[in-house]
This record gives structure tokens, C-alpha cells and sequence, in this order.
């Protein structure tokens, strides 16, 4: 099995100088937002944080290729790290503390299909970060030297699992709105936590379901193998596993056929 150490490691530090650069400018008065075509807000942060990670893996890794939400694809190869600089953009623009860079590294496998084998989710404003890599486990903590391993719960009734998610209007645009609030009401607590933040409460177990109707890579990349090294399954709403089906269904494994059967598309 490859080794995986050093890309970590490299993940970190590109996490510490992203994290230094969004938090000089969170709760800015003067922060500079914009709104893209596909009419999401984009901050001078969300730009500033992808550059200066670019520039790192530029010089870190310059035969590897890079995907980013803001600036797209630069290179070619096997590998390919993919980069969210502020996971919750909406968020960060107006003063909540609930957004993350995202950074994942993946490999393509013999299929040649690219699978994440590293993520790093920083949260800075909340002064948390998880980390795992294909293999090595899933953390918690402050950085790799104050380390707690997490894992996903063994909740094995729906009856029983908190299911967190971001919004309504998503749903139902796509004709999944009944089965998304049956799902709700089939289970013991609900809450709208939005963004990554769900997908690494799975990963530690403090929630035992969530899903999203609608997402790019950059969102899911980090995100899947923080919770497949925590024991967790990460697929599409269509059951195909990884982040490639443009949504997520994320869970202890134990919940996830009944959570897929849930969200089905409506006939």
C-alpha cells in the first residue's frame, strides 16, 4: 500500500498558511465579495486562500495537478489534489464561524477513475480540523502531533440516528422532497448544520447520517475519505461509491441502504 505520510504532512501545512489568510479577513468590514454566474457568493478570502495553496503545491509538488473551486484545473497526471478554499462561503460572509478549506489529494486507481487517498478539513473559526489518508486511520485535533482518532457510530436504527443536512429547497428541486421529510421523520433528532460540518460529525460519530442533493467535487472530496477512514460509507444518492455523483449520502455504514431507499427519486 502506498505511503501516504508526507502528502498529509504537505496537507497540513497547506491547511496552517490557508487558515492564516481566512482568518485575517473573517468578520472583515471591508471584505470584498462577488457573485459568480452561478450566482454563489465568492470572497477576495475564497480567492486569496486558493492562490496561496496553488503557489505551495506548485512548489511542493510540481508534477502533480490541481483542481480548485475558483481558478479549475491546471496539469495533468495520476495525481490531483482538489481544493475548496472556503467550504460555506455564505458563512464566512456574514460572520458565521460554521466554514472550512477543504483539501484532498487523489490518485487515480487501474479503472482510472480518481479516488481521494488524503483530506484535510480545516475549520479555523471553529478551531477544529479533521484529517485522514488511505489507510492511516481518521483524526481530530489541533495538528498531527495532538491527534484523536475518531470513528462513526454503531447506531443501527433509523429510529435512533441523528440525520443532519443543509436545506430544504434542494430537495424538493428535485422532486425528493417527500422521502427527504419522511426520512426526517423517521428519525430521532434532525438538524441543518450545512456543509462539511455534517460529514465530519459522521465521521465522529456525533451524527449518524446526512446527505446533499447537489455538490461538486471540491465539496466531497475531503470530506469521503475523513469518512471511510472513520469507518463510515460515503457514495452518491445513486449507491455509486465516492465523491463523483454531484451529491452525497454519508453514513455509519450500519444506516445506508435505508438512507438511500429513503431518498430515492420520486416517480
Amino acid at each position: 500500500m502506498a505511503d501516504y505520510h508526507d502528502d498529509l504532512r504537505l496537507a497540513h501545512v497547506l491547511a496552517d498558511a490557508a487558515d492564516a489568510a481566512t482568518m485575517d479577513r473573517f468578520k472583515a468590514l471591508d471584505l470584498k465579495v462577488e457573485t459568480k454566474p452561478d450566482m454563489t457568493p465568492v470572497s477576495e478570502a475564497d480567492r486569496a486562500a486558493e492562490e496561496l495553496i496553488r503557489s505551495h503545491l506548485q512548489r511542493a509538488r510540481p508534477r502533480d495537478a490541481i483542481l480548485g473551486e475558483e481558478y479549475g484545473v491546471e496539469g495533468t497526471g495520476p495525481r490531483r489534489w482538489v481544493i475548496d478554499p472556503i467550504d460555506g462561503t455564505k458563512n464566512y460572509v456574514r460572520g458565521v464561524p460554521v466554514w472550512a478549506t477543504l483539501i484532498a489529494l487523489m490518485e487515480a486507481g487501474e479503472d482510472g477513475i480518481f479516488q481521494p487517498v488524503v483530506g484535510v478539513v480545516s475549520a479555523p473559526a471553529l478551531g477544529r480540523r479533521w484529517w485522514a489518508a488511505q489507510g492511516l486511520g481518521a483524526y481530530t485535533g489541533r495538528d498531527l502531533a495532538s491527534a484523536t482518532r475518531i470513528q462513526v457510530s454503531k447506531v443501527s436504527k433509523l429510529s435512533d440516528a441523528s440525520f443532519a443536512y443543509s436545506s430544504l429547497s434542494g430537495w424538493e428541486e428535485r422532486g425528493r422532497l417527500d422521502g427527504f421529510l419522511d426520512l426526517t421523520r423517521a428519525c430521532w433528532r434532525t438538524r441543518a448544520y450545512g456543509d462539511f460540518w455534517p460529514y465530519m460529525m459522521v465521521a465522529e460519530g456525533s451524527v449518524d447520517i446526512c446527505a446533499e442533493p447537489e455538490l461538486s467535487l471540491w465539496d466531497m472530496a475531503a470530506n469521503a475519505i475523513v469518512v471511510q477512514e472513520a469507518g463510515g460509507t460515503f457514495t452518491g444518492l445513486d449507491g455509486q461509491p465516492g465523491p463523483h455523483s454531484g451529491n452525497a449520502a454519508a453514513s455509519n455504514g450500519l444506516l445506508h441502504e435505508e438512507l438511500l431507499s429513503r431518498l430515492r427519486p420520486e416517480e
